[in-house]
């Protein structure tokens, strides 16, 4: 059986595309100060709709990595218009972009498991962003979630006796545990063998085509690409013309 056809499923799973989760105008972005200020985006113009799998590809240090920090509420907005889910980025305040994080999954290559804590408890950290859920009903989630990502045999082990793959397993459901509204992906197969990194974007499509999840997935895997909606490519901090 695949990973696609044991993810959780909810009752109120199909729903209307609404407004676009993400709508740039204009986002620019620089790191340093001074004659070390070097511009990383530049004028970055896009839109995601609700339930779109978008694809960024582009070379390395590009700027892929930081787009995803901005649209995650991770780093202040220097230049430019930046509206997630309804939310103005622009001159936001702190408890603004806290309360926006909780609405948006995010898997980074570094995993961020906490190492004192199982697979399973790492998810459950996930579901636990959930509000009016029981402690029972929200370890239930992450088994479940664990379960779609193959991992129902791994669910008591600590990072460290875990593969990189799996780590990687464990980060995608602890993301998805917390029902997000967009997801936040940056080489999310790159850890993953070829048939476990094709189920797991089969998986993500299918939550953003019944549940109405945005995706935006930065990625080099060109086995994947057929799972996008539309493809982007930047070069040097600017999106260039789309190819497909």
């Amino acid at each position: 059986m695949s990973l696609v056809s044991r993810f959780p499923s909810h009752k109120d799973s199909i729903q209307i595309r609404q407004n676009p989760s993400v709508v740039i105008n204009g986002l620019s972005h620089w790191f340093g100060k001074g004659s070390m200020r070097r511009m990383v985006l530049e004028s970055i113009s896009m839109e995601i709709d609700s339930g779109e799998v978008v694809l960024l590809t582009g070379p390395s240090g590009c700027g892929k990595t930081t787009l995803l920090t901005l649209i995650g509420a991770l780093r202040n907005v220097q230049e430019g218009d930046l509206k997630v889910l309804g939310k103005q980025l622009f001159n936001s305040g702190r408890k603004t972009r806290q309360k926006l994080r909780r609405q948006i999954g995010m898997i980074f290559q570094g995993h961020n498991l906490l190492r004192c804590l199982t697979a399973e408890q790492n998810v459950q950290m996930g579901s636990d962003l959930l509000a009016g859920f029981s402690y029972s009903a929200r370890r239930d989630q992450a088994r479940e979630w664990l379960r779609a990502v193959g991992l129902h045999d791994q669910m008591s082990k600590l990072p460290h006796d875990l593969s990189g793959g799996q780590k990687q397993r464990v980060a995608i459901a602890r993301a998805l545990a917390a029902r997000p509204k967009l997801l936040l992906a940056d080489e999310p197969t790159a850890a993953l063998d070829s048939v476990t990194g094709r189920e797991i974007v089969d998986l993500l499509k299918r939550l953003a085509l019944e549940q109405s999840i945005s995706v935006l997935m930065v990625t080099h895997d060109p086995r994947i690409l057929d799972v996008a909606d539309r493809l982007l490519q930047m070069e040097d901090g600017k999106l260039v013309p789309s190819y497909g």
